[in-house]
């Protein structure tokens, strides 16, 4: 499995919306016939009111990370966003849609193909994020349509739309169980690259402090002992952690930790 990070630091979603505890994973495809992984997550690097974790590329199964893992996305609507990664797969580029998620495919062959090196992908994908957030692939994993369904998603058809008119008999329940299958094997390259406005991909965040006189915590949390202030300025956090309703961001300088309740996104940057 290859991943490589192309995080869309353009898109208001990469600073300003928070972060997130996953408690599921929500698997989508794209609606259009855009194969090309690429494509979708150049596309998403913009102000488009949307935003997901990932794309598939339908040719060759690499996968285009556009968000960290544990920041929230925009992605399934509803609460759904507050829980879960959400995925998009690639479609075809030999389909065309015609009225709502129904569409016509000119080369059947090649798009279940497409199909199915996609689906193969998520399997791997899905395999590793369980992994790493001790997920239970039978109960934690959803599409986007089983998500509007159970009332914490948008009014969506995907992926199964795409899948049963493909004819390639891949399911949900099937997904969930290739993806339990997968858990003890999956292995990841990960790529880390430069994005389309020259911002680098690590996962520093510049913030800028919003009241007077802000507490620098030793520890992630209030139960750390406080030591000093710092005023309002732009500041640089190398780490966040989620704990005692709050979200903390450990400072570049190594000064301590802040609440980021307390602050806004101001860009990426160098300072302290």
């Amino acid at each position: 499995m290859k991943i490589i990070q192309k995080y869309t630091t353009a898109n208001p979603c990469f600073y300003g919306d928070g972060y997130i505890t996953p408690k599921g994973l929500m698997l989508h495809s794209v609606g259009c016939p855009q194969p090309d992984g690429s494509v979708w997550a150049n596309a998403f690097n913009a102000d488009i009111g949307a935003c997901v974790h990932a794309f598939i590329d339908a040719n060759n199964g690499t996968i285009y990370q556009t968000l960290p893992w544990n920041h929230r996305g925009w992605h399934g609507g509803g609460s759904s966003n507050d829980t879960h990664i959400g995925v998009e797969m690639g479609e075809s580029q030999y389909i065309s849609y015609t009225y709502g998620a129904t569409f016509t495919c000119s080369n059947i062959a090649a798009a279940k193909q497409q199909a199915a090196t996609a689906y193969n992908a998520a399997v791997e994908l899905f395999a590793y994020l369980c992994k790493q957030y001790k997920l239970d692939p039978m109960t934690q994993i959803c599409s986007h349509a089983e998500g509007c369904k159970k009332g914490i998603a948008s009014n969506h058809a995907d992926p199964e739309h795409y899948w049963n008119q493909l004819k390639t008999g891949y399911t949900m329940d099937g997904f969930r169980k290739d993806v339990k299958a997968k858990m003890g094997a999956v292995t990841v390259t990960q790529t880390p690259t430069t994005q389309a406005n020259n911002t680098n991909t690590t996962n520093t965040m510049l913030v800028r402090v919003r009241i007077p006189d802000l507490n620098i915590r030793s520890g992630a949390g209030t139960n750390y002992q406080s030591k000093g202030f710092i005023p309002p300025s732009i500041y640089t956090i190398v780490e966040t952690k989620k704990a005692g309703g709050y979200t903390w961001g450990k400072l570049k300088s190594g000064a301590g930790w802040i609440a980021l309740e307390y602050t806004e996104p101001a860009g990426r940057g160098t300072r302290a």
